[in-house]
């Protein structure tokens, strides 16, 4: 049995489902169902025994406390987060709040679990961190990519929080013998992708006949990863990650957001042609840029390779025509998510 926290949110509820369709082992997954949790994302789950779904936050240490100590998890995977850069700007108290208050707490509620257990159960034992490469800030175009020894530098409230989080983990390891994994990947993409991303976005506006947005000269470059090659990557860190160290996850798919949306459009053009003939790329509309908004990421993902013999399966054109494909075939998933508070941030950030 194991206990994923954020498992509602995107890259959390590809992962449960991901591990439910290769695995017969329970899954434990407590979500806060915030803005970006979605229990739609895991309605093929419905009346499946192997998945025990709990509302709640990883502050709440009591929660917390009683459900390890009622499933005895072997392992327990942190994806519960705030998230988006861009509401971190406008708010980061809740970042601060969920991201270091919060890791906090679900650390020491682990390490007090785990100091109970069994010598052979606690050899046995992983506390699993995912993070973000917005923990080692802006990179120039000449520069080489991250790596797991590169300085933290991060540049934004959201990215400042995750670091936060990871160098308490790094702590409760080193001080406490806690047996962690931290794992810092690059843009993920792909299904259940909350519609105020980049690439979500795209395809709802543009299907919508709304303008899609794009900061600045749109040059701003990251690694883009392919979500379910993601959650394979946690799963092998998860088996055979040593105790300790960080695994960087990558795509090796860097690409600037102005192409990014181009291809968005030329798959669009392809697959749901407009009536009157014309390119969704003549609603691209250049906004200004977001403060403090990092120029490039990269990940080197040579690590993760070397040492645990893992590599995406997807490269960056059959994921993101996956991912279209994905958003046309689910327009009522579309539809339940755009309501409430998410509409009322999008129409704040880029107008009606």
């Amino acid at each position: 049995m194991i206990l994923v926290t954020g498992g509602a949110g995107f890259i959390g509820s590809n992962f449960v489902l991901d591990w439910l369709a290769q695995s017969e082992e329970t899954v434990i997954n407590l979500d806060a169902l915030t803005y970006a949790g979605n229990r739609a994302n895991l309605a093929s789950l419905e009346g499946d025994s192997r998945h025990i779904f709990v509302k709640g936050s990883i502050t709440d240490f009591d929660l917390v406390a009683r459900l390890l100590h009622e499933h005895h998890p072997r392992a327990v995977i942190n994806f519960a987060a705030e998230s988006h850069v861009d509401r971190s700007i406008h708010g980061p108290e809740n970042f601060i709040h969920t991201n270091i208050v919060g890791t906090f707490r679900l650390l020491e509620c682990v390490r007090a679990f785990w100091n109970d257990l069994r010598e052979p159960d606690q050899q046995d034992f992983r506390f699993l961190h995912v993070s973000t490469d917005e923990v080692y800030g802006t990179l120039s175009k000449e520069a080489s990519p991250f790596t797991e020894v590169s300085r933290y530098e991060p540049n934004s409230p959201y990215s400042a929080s995750k670091a936060a989080s990871d160098h308490l983990v790094r702590a409760w390891h080193h001080t406490y013998g806690l047996p962690v994994l931290t794992t810092n990947c690059s843009n993920n993409y792909g299904p259940y992708h909350f519609p105020e991303k980049l690439i979500p976005l795209m395809i709802v506006n543009a299907l919508a006949g709304k303008p899609l947005p794009v900061y600045g000269d749109g040059m701003q470059i990251r690694d883009w990863l392919y979500v379910k090659d993601h959650c394979g990557a946690i799963r092998r860190v998860l088996e055979v990650g040593k105790p300790g160290e960080i695994y960087n996850i990558g795509g090796w798919n860097e690409k600037p957001n102005i192409e990014i949306v181009n291809t968005v459009c030329k798959l669009l053009d392809e697959l749901r042609p407009k009536a009157d003939g014309t390119s969704y790329a003549s609603q691209i509309t250049y906004v200004a840029d977001r403060p403090g908004h990092d120029r490039r990421y990269a990940i080197d993902a040579h690590k993760i390779e070397r040492e645990l013999g893992w590599r995406p399966a997807e490269t960056f054109e059959t994921g993101i025509r996956k991912t279209v494909q994905w958003y046309l075939d689910n327009p009522e998933w579309v539809v339940r998510v755009q309501s409430g508070a998410y509409r009322e941030w999008i129409t704040r950030q880029y107008g009606e």
